[in-house]
C-alpha cells in the first residue's frame, strides 16, 4: 500500500506569546500487541474528545479510538473496505473525517469516500467519487487527492501519461458534502523527456493550479529546470489558462507552489543554481495574482557567505544548501511568507547520494501535493528499515537529516530575515526517527526533533518567532526512556496538543503531548 498523505500545516498570522513547555504533559498509549512487523497508519486527529488513529495490518483495516488519557476506548474494524487498497487519504473535520480510498476490481479502479464519525463508525454508505477502466493491475495510485485550506473544496485528479507528448489530465472538484461541482478533462502538450509537472494546489474557491516545468526533466538525469508555465483552471472552466514565466538565466530545482487564500495569490519558490547541476546559489520566488492574472513579483535571492556558513552541516565538505530540500511555504496574512527547508541526504555503503540522485524531493521526505513528487501525508512503520524500501539488512543505507533553514520574505518578495535551526541526525536502514515535526502556538512556530546525547535520543523543541529569533525550549519532562519518538510524523490535534507516534520494544504506540 502506498504511503498516505500527511496534512501540511499552513502558518497564518503569528502573534507573540511564549510557549511554556514547562507545563507540558505526556500521555502514552499502550503498545498494540496485534501489530506486526510493518504497520500502515495515519493519525486522524481529535474528534468528539477522542483521539483517532487509522491502522492497516495485512488485510485488516481499523480505526483505533483513544480517550483523553490515551487509553484504548475502541478498535473499530473497517469492514466496508476491500481486502487490498491501492492508496488512502484522510481529510479531518471537527467531528468527522473522510476516508478516501482506491482499489481495483477486475479492470476498474474505484476512488471512494467514506464518512467516519468521531467514534470511528461509518455514517451511511461509501460514495463513489470516480472510476477508471485500465488494462493492467494497478500497484500504484491512479488518483491524487487535494483539498483547500478551509476543506470546503476537495479535488481529485488523474493524469494519463501513456503518450509522452500529450498528457490527459482529468480533475473533479467536490464541496465539503461530496457534491460534485465540476469534472473536466484536458490535454496537456508535453515535450517528450523535457517537460514534467510538479506540485498541484487547490484554493478555497475551487481554483486549481500547478506548474509545468521545461528544460531538463528529472528523469533525464539532469534535474534542473529552465522554464516554467503556471497552469490555472478556474471553477468550472473548460480550458486551462497558461501563464508562461520567463525565468532569469538560472536553473531551478525543487519547485514548490502555495495558495494564499487571504490575498488570492499563488506563491512559487525554488532553489536555483547558476549552471546545470551546479551548487545551489540561492532562492527564486514569484508571486502571481489570481484576480489580475499577472505576475506581480519575481525575485532571486543570492545566498551570502555568512548564511552558507551557518547552513552548512557540521563537518561537511559539501557546498552549503546542496543537500537542502524545500518542505513548505508558510504564509502570513499581509502577503509575506517564510520558506522552510531541511538538509537531507543518504549514503549507500559510504557512497554519498546528492540532490541529483533523487527524482524529486529529499531521500526520505515525501511531500503532500507532489504526485510525480509522491505524497506527503500516512506512513508505513517498519521497526528495522526504511518504509521506502532502500535499507535492507544486507545493504547499509544511512539516512541523514541536519539543519533547518527558515527564510522570511515580505509581501513584495524581499528577504526580511534568515534563521538556521541547528541539528544533526542520522540512522542506519531507517529514517523513522530523524527529521522534525512542526506545530503552532500563539506567537511562534515550534520544531520538535530527536538529538543524540551520549548515545541516547533526546526529544528537543525549538521555537522561532515572527522576527526570526530562535529559542531552545527546556527539555521535555516525563520522557520515558523506553519510548523512541518519530516527530516528523506528529500531528497537531488542537491548539495545545500534538500526537506523536513512537516505538516501544519494537511496537508502535502514540504519545499525546499537551503544552
Amino acid at each position: 500500500m502506498q504511503m498516505m498523505k500527511k496534512i501540511r500545516y499552513s502558518l497564518l498570522a503569528i502573534i507573540s506569546f511564549p510557549l511554556l513547555l514547562q507545563a507540558q504533559k505526556i500521555s502514552y498509549s499502550e503498545p498494540d500487541r496485534d501489530d506486526v512487523r510493518s504497520v500502515d497508519f495515519d493519525i486522524v486527529g481529535k474528534l468528539n474528545n477522542n483521539y483517532l488513529v487509522y491502522k492497516h495490518v495485512h488485510s485488516s483495516y481499523t480505526i483505533v479510538v483513544f480517550d483523553n488519557e490515551m487509553k484504548q476506548a475502541d478498535k473499530v474494524k473497517m469492514d466496508f473496505l476491500p481486502d487490498k487498497l491501492i492508496n488512502s487519504d484522510i481529510i479531518t473535520y471537527r467531528d468527522y473525517f473522510y476516508f478516501i480510498y482506491q482499489y481495483q476490481r477486475r479492470n476498474v479502479v474505484y476512488c471512494m469516500a467514506a464518512h467516519i464519525d468521531g467514534n470511528g463508525k461509518i455514517v451511511g454508505d461509501p460514495v463513489t467519487l470516480d472510476t477508471t477502466t485500465i488494462s493492467f493491475f494497478a500497484s500504484n495510485k491512479i488518483y491524487n487527492i487535494l483539498y483547500s485550506e478551509d476543506k470546503q473544496r476537495i479535488g481529485i485528479y488523474k493524469i494519463n501519461s501513456k503518450n509522452e507528448n500529450n498528457y490527459i489530465f482529468t480533475c473533479s472538484v467536490f464541496d465539503a458534502s461530496l457534491n460534485l461541482l465540476y469534472k473536466k478533462t484536458n490535454n496537456i502538450s508535453m515535450q517528450s523527456h523535457n517537460d514534467f509537472l510538479t506540485e498541484f494546489a487547490l484554493d478555497n474557491e475551487g481554483w486549481m493550479a500547478f506548474v509545468k516545468a521545461s528544460g531538463s526533466a528529472a528523469n533525464n538525469d539532469d534535474g534542473t529546470i529552465q522554464n516554467i508555465t503556471l497552469m490555472v483552471r478556474s471553477p468550472g472552466a473548460d480550458t486551462i489558462n497558461k501563464y508562461s514565466i520567463e525565468v532569469p538565466k538560472i536553473y531551478l530545482s525543487d519547485i514548490r507552489i502555495k495558495v494564499d487564500n487571504v490575498n488570492k495569490h499563488l506563491v512559487i519558490a525554488s532553489f536555483y543554481s547558476k549552471q546545470k547541476r551546479g551548487n545551489i546559489d540561492g532562492l527564486y520566488t514569484a508571486t502571481w495574482s489570481r484576480d489580475n492574472g499577472t505576475l506581480i513579483s519575481e525575485k532571486t535571492f543570492l545566498f551570502n557567505d555568512e548564511l552558507k556558513s551557518n547552513a552548512k552541516s557540521e563537518g561537511s565538505s559539501r557546498a552549503a544548501f546542496n543537500d537542502y530540500f524545500l518542505q513548505n511555504i508558510i504564509l502570513r496574512k499581509d502577503g509575506g511568507f517564510a520558506i522552510l527547508a531541511e538538509s537531507a541526504y543518504s549514503t549507500n555503503r559510504g557512497v554519498y547520494n546528492n540532490r541529483w540522485d533523487y527524482t524529486y524531493g529529499s531521500p526520505y521526505w515525501n511531500n503532500s501535493n507532489y504526485y510525480l513528487y509522491g505524497s506527503p501525508y500516512g506512513y508505513t512503520y517498519y521497526p528495522w528499515m526504511s518504509p521506502y524500501g532502500y535499507g535492507y539488512p544486507n545493504q547499509l543505507t544511512r539516512y541523514y537529516a541536519d539543519n533547518i533553514a527558515v527564510i522570511a520574505f515580505d509581501s513584495s518578495d524581499n528577504m526580511e530575515w534568515t534563521s538556521i535551526i541547528p541539528k544533526s541526525q542520522y540512522d542506519d536502514n531507517s529514517d523513522n526517527f530523524i527529521g522534525y515535526g512542526i506545530y503552532l502556538t500563539s506567537g511562534q512556530a515550534n520544531f520538535l526533533f530527536n538529538q543524540f546525547q551520549k548515545r541516547t535520543q533526546i526529544l528537543q523543541a525549538q521555537s522561532i518567532d515572527p522576527q526570526g529569533k530562535i529559542t531552545q525550549q527546556p527539555t521535555l519532562k516525563e520522557l520515558d526512556r523506553g519510548y523512541q519518538f518519530m516527530p516528523r510524523y506528529l500531528k497537531q490535534v488542537s491548539s495545545h496538543e500534538v500526537l506523536v507516534p513512537c516505538q516501544y520494544r519494537n511496537y508502535l504506540c502514540f504519545a499525546k503531548i499537551e503544552f
